[in-house]
């Protein structure tokens, strides 16, 4: 059949130049190969993108930061992957407090640009990563205990659906989108273009920190981390990061919206544990905040190694039972790429928003944990996705569910896995905007 629609906006097929580059991802070892790439610029690329897919019959996926953790949730064989990072213009309204975002920006370019003008930002661990895949999956970084997620500050989206037709939603139109859209995952309901978020004014300085202990003092760091970090001044975030015993060590990182003094008093009960060999902290004004430390730049493209990554949601400190699995994998993990356990407290804004009252339902955990294992070698992945799915099956008992935006296809049933109880009525929103199932991936979610 010919397609009455025409694609619009930067057009690459498979043969075209370019194809090669519009392929790679975050993931080097990224092996779906699209029939075409389209790069759009307008609204209308994306819907014209969308009407093309279905009358031509290929399948679509939606791509913007190129971050995905697993390579085939933004690309397919054969299909056409709708990539949106070209759209990438930021309005602020200070008298409004918001900030309208083109749903191609990184999270570093938007936190920077309102940090220069005095204003907060929230972001995750990493620069490089799409606005869009961030907020659509809940959204956690080290300033949530403040500012909640960043799915929590969305008012307001753009979004094209099934049959090419441009949907806004907000509290008054669509609002079961909007309520889907915070934490119910990209790639499920449709392509989003815009964000409207809430933003909020910045302090005049923060104070940022990093300490360091041997690898050997991880049990006693994680015990204490894990009981005061949750209970800590909700304007402090900070990441526990415990690398691989070959290589490895604990760091301790993290942001204090207060100053330097108040930050060394409320941090010396983790300080005092062990003996760390490092201990950096720092008092700066906000707006150089992102640059220094927590948003380092990392490589956009592409990683020199796969991963896999697990995650989940602790409500209680981790027993020695759990102590024990995560030795067993951190001795087993491989010592020359990136590999570990991941800690992030919990509490605060995040946990004063109900369950229910947006799709994100893991608000009431004590901190968010992941780990993963990575490998350069095609021929080590078998051996490292075991080794991940396996310490899952052994912290089972001591976490709850697992964060969408961290993806794991060996979660058989993911849907109450990510979702709780708001997967049902995910399905149902689903039904709504997308009956067909046009948008759809290994774990997306299905129509009721």
């Amino acid at each position: 059949m010919k397609s009455k629609t025409k694609l619009t906006g930067r057009v690459i097929f498979k043969g075209d130049p370019g194809y090669d580059a519009a392929r790679k991802n975050w993931d080097p070892h990224t092996n779906r190969f699209p029939k075409v790439f389209v790069f759009a610029q307008k609204t209308r690329d994306v819907a014209n993108a969308i009407k093309w897919a279905r009358q031509n019959n290929v399948p679509i996926r939606p791509r913007s930061g190129r971050h995905a953790l697993e390579g085939n949730l933004s690309q397919v064989n054969g299909g056409i992957v709708i990539d949106v990072s070209d759209m990438n213009k930021i309005k602020l309204n200070k008298k409004c407090l918001t900030a309208t975002v083109g749903t191609g920006n990184r999270v570093g370019r938007i936190v920077r640009r309102l940090a220069d003008q005095g204003y907060i930002a929230p972001f995750g661990d990493s620069p490089s990563v799409g606005i869009g895949g961030i907020t659509l999956g809940g959204g956690i970084g080290p300033l949530g205990r403040t500012t909640g997620l960043i799915s929590d500050l969305l008012i307001e989206l753009e979004m094209v659906d099934a049959k090419g037709r441009v949907i806004v939603a907000n509290r008054k139109k669509n609002s079961d989108l909007l309520w889907a859209s915070r934490g119910g995952g990209g790639g499920n309901f449709g392509i989003y273009t815009k964000y409207k978020l809430k933003v909020l004014r910045a302090p005049a300085f923060a104070t940022i920190f990093r300490v360091i202990w041997p690898w050997e003092q991880f049990e006693k760091v994680v015990k204490k981390w894990q009981r005061w970090a949750p209970s800590v001044d909700t304007r402090l975030g900070t990441e526990l990061n415990i690398g691989p015993k070959k290589g490895g060590n604990v760091t301790m990182i993290g942001l204090f919206l207060g100053s330097k003094a108040e930050a060394v008093r409320l941090l010396e009960p983790i300080t005092s544990v062990g003996t760390p060999t490092t201990k950096t902290i720092q008092q700066l004004p906000y707006a150089k905040v992102p640059r220094s430390f927590l948003l380092a730049p990392d490589p956009i493209l592409p990683q020199k190694f796969s991963n896999q990554f697990s995650s989940g949601f602790g409500r209680r400190p981790f027993p020695d039972k759990a102590i024990k699995a995560m030795r067993t994998f951190l001795e087993k993990a491989e010592g020359n790429t990136p590999a570990g356990f991941f800690f992030l407290n919990w509490g605060g804004a995040i946990s004063r928003v109900a369950p229910r009252a947006t799709a994100f339902y893991w608000r009431k955990a004590k901190y968010y944990v992941e780990w993963n294992s990575s490998w350069v070698k095609q021929s080590n992945a078998a051996r490292n996705i075991a080794l991940v799915r396996e310490t899952r099956r052994k912290l089972q008992p001591y976490i709850v569910g697992s964060y969408i935006n961290v993806p794991d296809q060996g979660i058989k049933n993911s849907g109450p896995v990510y979702y709780g109880k708001n997967y049902a009525r995910l399905k149902r929103v689903k039904a709504k905007y997308d009956p067909q199932n046009v948008f759809n991936n290994p774990q997306s979610i299905p129509p009721a």
